[in-house]
């Protein structure tokens, strides 16, 4: 193991921002070579006998399930515990939690609602703390992103990434990470649904190339990539009609991956809701390396948790 890697052993993943291309890159390399085991179904109990404490204030379907079958794959083990069964749900803090379960457990993933949590909990425990989603951020999906993008055209340096929609969270943690790894990202958003200026900043002081538009078909016009996301998120269906209005026209169809390189992939975290974000058959289509992007999930998310438990 590089000494890069050996380095990231207890190490909290909250945000792509706090870590290195060097150390984002070690990941990414180790995802192939477990990905490769696991095609070859070679045993890899990387983490023999290790306990993962999941925290979920979401719902969740990949992020579950791949960090579940990630921990049973590698020898070891991970346990469920919803925030209504955790005495979170009755005021207890954060910090006596973190506190708790680094007496217990090897690990904590936590999918919740404030990155401010998240980044306390780190604080607290003496365990690494791996952010499976917040608001802001979901660095484990730009893990699995960019690792699918490399497979698939055989670089991160010098691609070009097209995001269109809604300027979240996921929007926020592949820019950071693409502008780490050398792609150029531009997001085509409507007024208001901008990424965050912080995170902008974050991008471009890292060195990336970022672009800003409110025209989807300039940003998709030879893109390497088209990526987007749901336009409603958990927590916001009050706001879903008003959404849909604004975000109209913003959606990946075919007409607009015509737009893009010839080689162009299309992702797309999921779940995806046809005829608003995206259509039917262009999640379906050549292009489409949207399943690829969702199986890589579990072997990014197996790197990362091997190389920061183990």
């Amino acid at each position: 193991m590089s000494a890069i890697a050996e380095s990231l052993k207890g190490r909290s993943f909250t945000r792509v921002a706090d870590w290195s291309r060097d150390e984002l890159l070690s990941v990414l390399d180790f995802a192939d070579d477990v990905k490769q085991r696991q095609a070859r179904r070679e045993k890899h109990h990387l983490l023999p006998g290790r306990t993962l404490a999941m925290i979920f204030q979401k719902p969740s379907t990949r992020t579950r399930v791949s960090f579940e079958v990630g921990m049973t794959q590698l020898g070891g083990h991970a346990l469920y515990l919803a925030a209504g069964d955790l005495q979170l749900g009755r005021g207890e803090t954060l910090r006596d939690t973190a506190v708790v379960l680094s007496r217990y457990v090897d690990g904590i993933m936590i999918r919740t609602f404030e990155q401010d949590d998240v980044e306390e909990l780190a604080r607290h425990a003496s365990i690494p703390v791996i952010n499976g989603l917040t608001d802001s951020s979901h660095p484990c999906q730009a893990l699995a992103d960019v690792m699918t993008i490399r497979e698939r055209l055989g670089r991160l340096e010098g691609v070009r990434v097209a995001y269109l929609g809604d300027g979240n969270n996921v929007c926020a943690s592949l820019m950071v990470a693409c502008a780490k790894l050398g792609a150029s990202f531009v997001a085509a958003t409507p007024e208001g649904y901008e990424p965050a200026a912080e995170v902008v900043e974050i991008a471009r002081e890292a060195g990336g190339e970022v672009e800003l538009t409110r025209d989807p078909q300039a940003a998709a016009e030879g893109a390497d990539v088209l990526y987007t996301d749901v336009w409603t998120s958990m927590g916001q269906d009050e706001e879903r009609e008003q959404r849909l209005r604004d975000l109209d026209g913003f959606g990946i169809d075919e007409s607009l991956v015509r737009l893009a390189d010839d080689d162009a992939i299309v992702l797309h975290c999921l779940p995806a809701h046809y005829g608003e974000e995206i259509t039917e058959d262009v999640l379906y289509g050549p292009r489409s390396a949207v399943w690829d992007e969702a199986e890589n999930r579990l072997h990014a998310q197996k790197a990362l948790l091997a190389l920061v438990i183990s």
